[in-house]
């Protein structure tokens, strides 16, 4: 019996290996699919009801056309952000090249060489053609963008036939349970997308109060940034604090304004993603502060920054699925962040 368990644990594991390494290889049509499936998970109350009081091909273009801005708005903050950024570095390449100057001086007076090894690399227009390059792969979205309504348009309609097929008796047993299981994903992503959207909303907004009264320029690209950024857990919060905060020791030439400036901008955060936004979110969406560490780190080694944004929503999912399976309980409990009576009941 032993050696049987081991067989077929070492084939579950390999065949998990191959299933990772099949999406890595075609993540330019996965992470499209995964996306879209999110995207209907999201938007098929709107189908639903819309094509209950007017033709079903008129509901669908007005859910995808509420889709495509909604897209469209968050990569427009972003680019609309970067692009600032990129413009005040180019026409303040010299004042930033100044201060660093004098910020690697005092370094070296105080026993910490740094002219030896980073002047020698650090060069403004470099930083500039990381910004340029950071908006152009926004751009590269573009396609993904099209692949995602094109998967959005399939799926929505044919939700009510997929769901019929799996209610059907030859689908039995298995059909019910994920039938179910997907009920319940829906409504754990529209709660998380839900609350997700008003923690962004609230971070933009206070770093743009908060930018805009520390003087700091930018503001309105710091604060849109923010909000775009936000959606994806810890590498978009790291990323709209530390390019304000970098973007601050050129501005301000003061290492005291600069420590400021990063503390308040990581109490912001922290106020909103960790003691607000729990509360919103609510029991049911309790996970694992590693567990999604590492969701999204995974997922965005594996597609990037699309798989950033997924890692959260696929974990969500997994869970989910696990919740149903007698055999796989024992792993949604490991990995959901429940108190202890609630995962007694």
């Amino acid at each position: 019996m032993t050696g049987a368990g081991n067989k077929g644990m070492f084939g579950a594991i390999s065949t998990g290996i191959l299933v990772l390494a099949l999406l890595n290889v075609a993540q330019s049509i996965f992470a499209p699919l995964f996306f879209s499936l999110i995207v209907i998970a999201l938007m098929w109350p709107c189908q639903f009801a819309l094509q209950r009081r007017m033709p079903r091909l008129v509901a669908l273009f007005i859910t995808l056309s509420l889709t495509m801005a909604v897209i469209l708005a968050l990569g427009f903050a972003v680019a609309w952000g970067l692009t600032q950024v990129g413009r005040w570095l180019f026409l303040n390449a010299e004042q930033l090249q100044a201060v660093y100057t004098i910020w690697a001086d005092w370094l070296e007076q105080h026993g910490i060489p740094v002219m030896g090894t980073l002047s020698d690399r650090f060069d403004v227009r470099w930083l500039v053609g990381v910004m340029q390059s950071t908006a152009g792969r926004l751009n590269s979205f573009a396609g993904f963008t099209v692949l995602v309504l094109i998967f959005v348009m399939l799926g929505l309609l044919e939700v009510e036939e997929f769901g019929a097929r799996l209610a059907a008796p030859e689908a039995q047993p298995y059909g019910s349970r994920i039938l179910a299981a997907n009920s319940t994903i829906a409504v754990k992503l529209r709660r998380f997308m839900i609350v997700r959207t008003v923690a962004s909303l609230l971070t933009g907004f206070f770093v743009w109060v908060f930018t805009l009264g520390m003087g700091l320029e930018l503001a309105s690209a710091w604060g849109a940034i923010a909000f775009a950024l936000n959606y994806i857990p810890f590498i978009g919060p790291f990323v709209a604090t530390f390019l304000p905060t970098i973007f601050a020791v050129a501005h301000f030439g003061s290492w005291e304004m600069v420590l400021v400036i990063f503390a308040s901008l990581n109490i912001i955060q922290f106020i909103i993603g960790s003691y607000l936004e729990p509360r919103l979110a609510g029991a049911s969406l309790s996970l694992s502060p590693l567990a999604v560490i590492f969701a999204v780190f995974f997922w965005s080694f594996m597609w990037g920054m699309a798989g950033a944004f997924l890692g959260v929503p696929i974990l969500i999912a997994f869970v989910t699925y696990c919740e149903g399976s007698p055999a796989a309980r024992w792993l949604a409990a490991i990995l959901a962040n429940k108190p202890a009576e609630t995962a007694d009941a």
